[in-house]
């Protein structure tokens, strides 16, 4: 029995693999998301992924690589999108299948879901898209664990509404993510009390660390960040209690071409990993 009021779930969310089970909510252990915001190169991808396996597996921490085959939720028109749908979804699944690992990545329209879920394992339905009702149902109907992250603009108990139609579509394979909370102009905050809020609805919840340091269009053309801020998050969120980190990590941050100014640097994926589990063998 935990002693700080993080025990295991009444209904846990699994995700079988061929390497076994995933499981979160269960208490045993926390499930981690990283990898590149998206397909920038697919070598970088494979060798990043290569790196995180070789982290995750010495650690014995369950890992899924996420990784964007498009970005649709972009400022400006010029700003980088992928190497187009078809092909990055077919560059993820070369990618899943040399690594033998499942894979996480985002659907942003009805018509991606079908082809999407094809390759991926995990479905994510994008933070400003978590009210669209036809997105969510048609990704649940796919019978894929479905990783909802929470509107910038919701209150935390605001997702109940939202998990009910993935439920009410037959899906109860259900992962809540928080990701920041717009406060004023270009920047977001955490409530850190919302994690055991979205956690009282039932479901597993995921911290989306990276994310929540941005700094949504701060710079007139994009959005920035604090990077820097990662790691103390994502220590605070593991020590509220969550079942999983979500991160995006790149070997070299500052030429990203996609959320540079909020990706882990590859480097620091060893230690700050490291951390996280003594703060996670605290609950029990």
């Amino acid at each position: 029995m935990s002693t700080t009021g993080f025990n295991a779930l009444e209904k846990t969310v699994t995700l079988q693999t061929s390497q076994g089970n995933i499981t979160w909510g269960d208490g045993k252990n926390f499930v981690l998301f990283a990898g590149p915001d998206i397909i920038e190169d697919e070598g970088m991808v494979l060798e990043t992924g290569k790196e995180i396996q070789r982290v995750t597996k010495a650690l014995g921490i369950p890992w899924i690589l996420k990784c964007s085959f498009d970005k649709a939720n972009r400022q400006s028109l010029g700003s980088f999108r992928g190497p187009g749908a078809d092909s990055a979804l077919k560059s993820l699944e070369k990618i899943k299948t040399a690594l033998n690992c499942p894979l996480l990545t985002d659907v942003h329209e009805t018509i991606q879901v079908e082809d999407t879920a094809k390759v991926a394992d995990v479905l994510q339905i994008p933070a400003f898209l978590s009210r669209q009702t036809d997105l969510l149902v048609a990704a649940a109907k796919t019978q894929k664990v479905i990783h909802i992250k929470k509107g910038q603009f919701l209150a935390p108990w605001d997702m109940k509404a939202i998990a009910n139609k993935a439920v009410a579509a037959g899906n109860n394979k259900l992962l809540l993510c928080e990701r920041g909370t717009t406060f004023g102009y270009n920047r977001l905050i955490n409530d850190m009390t919302g994690l055991v809020e979205m956690r009282k609805l039932g479901f597993p919840v995921i911290m989306d660390a990276t994310h929540s340091t941005q700094l949504p269009g701060a710079t007139g053309e994009s959005s920035g960040g604090r990077g820097e801020m990662v790691w103390p998050l994502a220590r605070a969120a593991m020590a509220v209690g969550v079942d999983g980190i979500f991160l995006e990590t790149h070997p070299n941050p500052e030429v990203a071409l996609c959320d540079g100014p909020t990706s882990l640097p590859l480097k620091n994926l060893e230690a700050m990993l490291k951390n996280l589990q003594k703060i996670w063998q605290s609950h029990f």
